[in-house]
């Protein structure tokens, strides 16, 4: 039975890395008396995959890791649970069933939102012109930054890779190309925009948090995003 668990991770959480928070939701599927499933031969493991890695440093309210289970309370019961033994900056969401068809979540993610803030006085002086200019950036045709890539560095268009970017308030709201085939991560859209004006980018001057990711479903002029946990449903 394929399980599709969506989750918080805030608060000092954001300074562990993936593999780290690998190990941790192992001991929490042992904790919490999760039947799930383990892999065969001389060194068994749990059958877990993470949809997109969180970068050190990042909060988010929507994480997804996929398991497999032989046997499953309902999902109040198994949040209760998973709840219950979860260390402060992890909180557990959703616990859902997908079909037996269903494609695992790190394979048809496609895109991420985000919102990004300013650190208390790394503000741009302006915020108004700020804001307004980003408006502007995000409809350019081409927006051409220099990426790293294994034989080093590489001009790259990014524009392909922002669907949308918008302000409001204090606070810059983006979705983004995210996965395997396509990977935008919000700083670097916001460092691009700084540059182009001649504004400075302090160093940690910005706050990231995702808030949701994305599968591609679809092909052609039919594709469309979709939220990870609409891709389950409850369990009784």
């Amino acid at each position: 039975m394929k399980i599709r668990i969506k989750f918080a991770k805030e608060g000092d959480m954001k300074f562990i890395g993936h593999l780290d928070v690998m190990r941790y939701f192992q001991k929490v599927m042992r904790k919490a008396d999760v039947d799930i499933r383990y892999s065969e031969g001389f060194s068994p493991h749990q059958i877990m995959s993470f949809a997109a890695p969180l970068g050190v440093g990042i909060t988010s309210s929507g994480e997804y890791v996929d398991i497999e289970v032989i046997s499953t309370d309902s999902s109040e019961e198994m949040l209760r649970r998973m709840n219950g033994v979860a260390v402060e900056g992890i909180t557990f969401l959703s616990y859902r069933r997908l079909p037996d068809t269903a494609a695992s979540a790190m394979s048809i993610v496609a895109a991420a939102d985000y919102t990004v803030t300013f650190r208390e006085g790394k503000e741009p002086a302006d915020w108004e012109a700020f804001a307004a200019g980003l408006g502007e950036f995000g409809k350019r045709e081409q927006i051409l930054v220099m990426k790293q890539t294994k034989k080093g560095e590489k001009e790259t268009d990014i524009r392909p890779m922002i669907y949308s970017l918008t302000v409001e308030g204090r606070a810059v709201h983006m979705k983004l190309a995210t996965g395997s085939v396509a990977n935008l991560k919000p700083d670097v859209v916001i460092r691009a925009y700084m540059d182009s004006v001649g504004l400075p980018l302090e160093e940690f001057a910005l706050l990231v948090h995702r808030d949701e990711v994305y599968g591609s479903l679809g092909e052609g002029e039919q594709q469309r995003l979709v939220p990870l946990d609409q891709l389950g449903g409850d369990i009784e």
